[in-house]
């Protein structure tokens, strides 16, 4: 009995947008991305949510702020609407410097007082904050999909936004992470924050590159890390930072295969410039 072929998801790219350190923005990294010039890491804080009005803005941190600027830049940059955008949220391990604050008061607190948690904190701590959020900026109804895989995160969001865009739909796509505080950093160590935001659509004509991707049960077939040194120590210090090859592709405006590992499989992304 033959296998079957397996399926290909396609999507053209309508807009794109990172931040994380050296790379403040898609029309800030361009140089870096396609060889011009050398990574030069700087902490640079993404700007503050201005989408969302003072009281929300005020309660957000530093993760929700990181994800809520590159998913604005990329609707602003594909031009859409955001209010009419389905979204995929992903990040592997959700806002940690909440979380471990949350657990910092609960811990630390004494026996004989009152352990206070946050309201702001709790609410903030869950894993579909920054998805609740935009949804609130945007007015957006739409479905919004959150997930978490570990390492595999950003593989798993993109093959999550390909089959929505086979839907028949365009899609927001987010992945990002951030720093664990300590204790928890030694266990799961992230080197910086980074970000990334692709708006995903059914053919279009007006893209930026056209994605063919299909899930195989093996080891990534194209490359996987980053040409330039800096950016691959970035995409091994990040999970999110994994879509660097392929922003890397996008810069270039080069076709050909810019893989993922997905757990003990692989996604195979072929790249083809508009």
């Amino acid at each position: 009995m033959s296998r079957a072929e397996p399926r290909i998801l396609h999507a053209d790219i309508l807009g794109v947008s990172l931040w994380g350190p050296g790379l403040e923005g898609w029309a800030a990294s361009e140089a870096v991305l396609t060889g011009r010039a050398a990574h030069a890491p700087q902490d640079s804080p993404p700007p503050a949510p201005t989408m969302l009005a003072p009281n929300e803005r005020r309660r957000t941190g530093a993760v929700v702020r990181l994800a809520l600027h590159v998913a604005q830049m990329a609707v602003e940059g594909a031009a859409l609407d955001p209010a009419g955008l389905r979204c995929v949220f992903g990040s592997a391990n959700g806002d940690g410097p909440v979380v471990g604050s949350i657990l910092d008061a609960l811990t630390q607190a004494g026996a004989d007082r009152e352990r206070i948690v946050s309201p702001t904190q709790f609410h903030n701590s869950v894993h579909n904050a920054a998805a609740g959020y935009w949804s609130i900026a945007t007015r957006n109804p739409l479905p919004a999909t959150c997930l978490g895989c570990h390492d595999s995160t950003w593989a798993a969001a993109l093959l999550m936004a390909m089959l929505e865009v086979d839907a028949g739909a365009p899609v927001l796509l987010c992945v990002y992470d951030h720093p664990m505080p300590a204790p928890y950093a030694r266990l799961r160590p992230v080197t910086a924050p980074f970000g990334v935001g692709l708006v995903l659509a059914p053919s279009a004509d007006q893209g930026l590159a056209r994605l063919a991707v299909t899930h195989a049960i093996a080891p990534p077939r194209g490359p996987v890390a980053p040409r330039e040194m800096g950016l691959a120590a970035l995409a091994a210090g990040n999970p999110a930072a994994q879509s660097l090859r392929l922003l890397e592709q996008l810069a270039r405006r080069e076709a050909g295969l810019c893989d993922a590992a997905y757990f003990d499989g692989s996604l195979g992304i072929e790249v083809t410039p508009a």
